[in-house]
C-alpha cells in the first residue's frame, strides 16, 4: 500500500499544440472584385501548463498519463477572421514538485505556491496571413506563413517533500515511532530496517494552536549519494526541510561515526545542505542512566543542539518540541 500511493517521479512524453496556418484569401465583392488579401492569423498551438494544487501530496495521478498531446491551433480564415488556439492542457501537481527536461537534464521550474502556473511546454505560434505582408508596391501577397511547429519530448516530474522539519538517521533509528508519537500520521512501524519506503508527512500540534510539518524519511545507508539503498530518491527530499532532525539510537556503538557518516552522506549529494540547522536526537534513551548520558554527550559536537528522547516512554519530547519550534523560529 505504502509503494502505490506515494509516487514521487513521473515521466511523461509532452507535445504541445503546432500552431495553425495564416490563410491566404483575397476580399471579393459585389462591386469589387479584387478588394485586396483578408486573410487571418492563425491561432497558436496549446501549452502545456503545470498548476500548483495543495490538496494534492503525490504525483500518483499521474502514473498512468504518460502521454500528454496539446491540442494544434485552428488556420486563420477570411475576412481577417484570426484562427481559435489550440486548447492547453493543465497538470495539477503537488507543492514542491520540480520539473526537468529529459534530455538536457535542465530545471523548466517548480512550484512552491497553490495556484501558481508554469507554462512547461509552449505551443508554436500561429502564421501570419497574407494580410499583415500587404506593402504600397504589393499589394496582394499571394503567400502567408505557416503556423509554427509544437514542441516534444520526455519530461520528468519530481515531488521534494515540503515540510519543516526533516528525521535524518540510519534504518530502524526509531524516525517512525516518533513521528507516530508527536503527530497524527501513523507510519508502518517494526523492528527491522527500512520500514519506511516513502517520506511520510504530519503536523506538530505546538503551543497556543501552532503547528509546524515534520517528515519522517526513508533511512539513509553508507553510500546513500552514491544511488545505494534508496540512494538519490531519499535525498532529494530534505533539500527542503531548513531544519534537519539526526536521529541516533541509544544502542549504536558509535555515536560521533554515526553522525559523521550521515553529514558525509548530504554532503556527497550536495554541500548546500550543510547550510540548514541541525539539531541531535538521541533516540531509545529510556535505557539511558545519567552516566551513560554524560558519557554519550562527550561524543557528540558542542555546536549542535542536542538531546535524548524515547518516544515509546514519552520523555523529552515537548522540550524536543520547544526545540524544533525554537530553531524554525
Amino acid at each position: 500500500m505504502e509503494k502505490s500511493n506515494f509516487v514521487d517521479q513521473i515521466r511523461v512524453f509532452c507535445k504541445s499544440g503546432h500552431g495553425g496556418a495564416g490563410s491566404k484569401h483575397f476580399m471579393r465583392t459585389k462591386f469589387n472584385p479584387m478588394a485586396g488579401p483578408d486573410g487571418g492569423d492563425g491561432g497558436r498551438g496549446g501549452h502545456i501548463i503545470l498548476r500548483g494544487n495543495k490538496n494534492l501530496w503525490t504525483l500518483l495521478h499521474l502514473r498512468y498519463f504518460k502521454n500528454v498531446i496539446a491540442e494544434d491551433g485552428q488556420g486563420g480564415n477570411k475576412n481577417n477572421m484570426t484562427g481559435r488556439d489550440g486548447k492547453d492542457v493543465i497538470i495539477e501537481v503537488p507543492l514542491g514538485t520540480v520539473a526537468f527536461d529529459e534530455t538536457s537534464g535542465s530545471k523548466d521550474g517548480e512550484i512552491l505556491e497553490d495556484g501558481q502556473e508554469i507554462v512547461w511546454v509552449k505551443g508554436g505560434r500561429g502564421g501570419l496571413g497574407n494580410k499583415n505582408f500587404a506593402t504600397p508596391t504589393n499589394q496582394a501577397p499571394d503567400y502567408a506563413q505557416p503556423g509554427e511547429p509544437g514542441s516534444e519530448g520526455w519530461k520528468v516530474l519530481e515531488l521534494k517533500v515540503l515540510a519543516d522539519v526533516g528525521l535524518v538517521g540510519f534504518p530502524n533509528a526509531g524516525k517512525s515511532t516518533l513521528l507516530s508519537s508527536i503527530t497524527a500520521a501513523k507510519p508502518k512501524i517494526a523492528d527491522y530496517a527500512f520500514t519506511t519506503l516513502t517520506p511520510q508527512l504530519g503536523m506538530v500540534e505546538y503551543r497556543d494552536g501552532r503547528s509546524f510539518c515534520i517528515a519522517d524519511l526513508p533511512g539513509i545507508i553508507e553510500g546513500a549519494a552514491e544511488g545505494r539503498g534508496l540512494g538519490h530518491r531519499f535525498l532529494r527530499h530534505i533539500e527542503r526541510n531548513p531544519v534537519l532532525l539526526f536521529m541516533i539510537p541509544a544502542d549504536s556503538n558509535h555515536h560521533r561515526k554515526d553522525f559523521e557518516i550521515l553529514l558525509s552522506e548530504l554532503e556527497q549529494y550536495n554541500p548546500e545542505l550543510l547550510d540548514k540547522k541541525f539539531i541531535i536526537a538521541i533516540s531509545k534513551s529510556d535505557m539511558l542512566d545519567d552516566e551513560l548520558k554524560k558519557e554519550i554527550e562527550k561524543e557528540l559536537p558542542n555546536t549542535i543542539p542536542h538531546l535524548f528522547i524515547s518516544s515509546v516512554a514519552g520523555k523529552g519530547l515537548q522540550e524536543l518540541k520547544d526545540l524544533l519550534w525554537k530553531e524554525l523560529q
